[in-house]
């Protein structure tokens, strides 16, 4: 408890005082944002098209397996396991794009910031 409260006290005093906090490229975030919610990481990655189409396609594998648990197929039964198969293959993707990327998250003195890095 009281490191939790020493963190506390010190993120909340970099605040106050407008310190600038950044961390190195945080790719994981991105990566187990899109393993929970598919397409969440494309999202966080600034990939528009690429959130909704893994969005989208999470959903159906829901809707279409759980729409067969009527007839008792055993796709319906294969549903959960394709769907954490799908939130995997986002996860990766989202964390291999975030890492070529450079994505960073952290504390500015505006408030939190999200930063790109490319090389051209």
């Amino acid at each position: 408890m009281k490191r939790v409260l020493v963190l506390g006290v010190l993120v909340l005093g970099l605040l106050v005082t407008g310190i600038s906090v950044s961390a190195a490229t945080e790719a994981w975030i991105p990566g187990v944002a899109s393993l929970f919610i598919p397409g969440f990481g494309q999202l966080l990655n600034d990939q528009m098209e690429k959130a909704i189409f893994h969005f989208v396609v999470g959903v159906a594998i829901y809707s279409l397996g759980f729409g067969f648990m009527g007839y008792y197929t055993p796709l319906a039964y294969l549903t959960p396991t394709i769907a954490l198969a799908w939130g995997i293959y986002s996860g990766y993707d989202a964390y291999t794009v975030a890492k070529r990327q450079g994505f960073t998250i952290g504390f500015v003195p505006g408030g939190i910031g999200v930063g790109y890095s490319h090389s051209f």
